[in-house]
């Protein structure tokens, strides 16, 4: 089972694989708290989350040094934030302490263990972006960089985003999920505008097939991963919930993996964990980097085809538990086994 979201587990209890000794992968957006539905009772619980930021966990938690490129407030929810990611290895060197208040999203979870959520980020911390706050954000050896979500949508700070990752692919892998969240977005025709914007620099870009459903409807995945591919990518995959994924390279490559069976508790941060999961298995094979890109173009089929069980297999361990809670390395291992 494949998902998207928000949320994030509490730190408590977190596995982390020992560092990799090669490549900083960054991870650009936001780092805001959910409150999150309690296991017992009707009342809500705060947990650290933000798509990029669950990234960004992921990544550590999978051996990949992360730099979390965030605005976090510097409020009593944001030190929440901020030792949550440290807990976790993820490096915040280049973290924003911002004055402004910590955004929150309030998360309700369907009997299939969807998520929907409601949001308060009016003039909060992760939109106020000034190009100045960005200066040596990708200092030292960063291989990749990733961003998506409401942090490539929601203005001011969007656009000075969106042109650090336009810059930045002189260097680095340009990951991208555009992660749609319909309630603050606006017109979906926009957004599919702006996303076409950034597969023009993108080199790894994942979508989910219900992000299609609302940028295009009527559109079946395997006709806009043809569209996207056309567009500039390396690498393609679309996330299909229960049903795995398929994916597309430049050179022709085209794959689709099936689901892994699990009991979901609830799909919040599967598809930020499936797009850890997938640069986590491209910067094992030295497929991260500028210098990479031919290659990263021209992948093997039965390479992609590892990648994508990985990000799968992935992305369904973090459904069978409860919140963003992603794997470590050694539980990635031990379900493959």
């Amino acid at each position: 089972m494949i998902g998207g979201g928000h949320g994030s587990a509490p730190t408590r209890g977190a596995v982390i694989s020992p560092p990799s000794e090669s490549g900083i992968v960054a991870v650009a957006g936001e780092a805001l708290v959910d409150l999150v539905p309690a296991p017992v009772g009707d009342y809500f619980e705060p947990a650290p989350g933000g798509s990029p930021a669950n990234v960004a966990v992921a990544l550590s938690r999978l051996g990949v040094p992360s730099r979390l490129l965030a605005r976090i407030a510097d409020d009593m929810l944001g030190r929440r934030v901020r030792e949550h990611l440290t807990a976790n290895g993820v490096e915040l060197d280049h973290a924003v302490r911002a004055q402004e208040q910590t955004s929150l999203a309030m998360v309700a979870v369907d009997a299939d263990g969807v998520p929907s959520y409601d949001f308060r980020i009016a003039g909060t911390a992760d939109w106020q972006w000034t190009p100045d706050e960005l200066a040596g954000a990708l200092d030292g050896p960063v291989v990749a960089l990733h961003s998506g979500s409401l942090a490539l949508t929601t203005p001011p700070g969007a656009r000075v985003l969106r042109e650090l990752l336009t810059r930045s692919a002189a260097t680095a892998t340009i990951s991208y999920d555009p992660n749609c969240r319909p309630l603050l977005m606006g017109d979906p025709g926009d957004v599919l505008a702006g996303a076409h914007e950034l597969l023009a620099v993108a080199d790894v870009v994942k979508v989910s097939s219900e992000d299609l459903e609302w940028l295009v409807p009527g559109s079946t995945p395997e006709a806009v991963l043809e569209d996207w591919l056309g567009r500039g990518p390396a690498l393609v995959t679309v996330t299909l919930g229960a049903g795995g994924a398929l994916a597309g390279t430049a050179s022709g490559v085209r794959s689709r993996r099936p689901g892994v069976t699990v009991d979901v508790i609830d799909t919040v941060g599967a598809g930020d964990t499936f797009s850890a999961a997938l640069l986590a298995g491209l910067h094992r094979r030295g497929l991260l980097g500028a210098p990479a890109r031919a290659e990263l173009r021209a992948m093997a089929a039965d390479t992609l085809d590892t990648l994508l069980d990985e990000a799968v297999t992935a992305a369904a361990i973090t459904c069978s538990r409860r919140g963003a809670d992603p794997p470590s390395a050694d539980d990635l291992l031990a379900r493959q086994v």
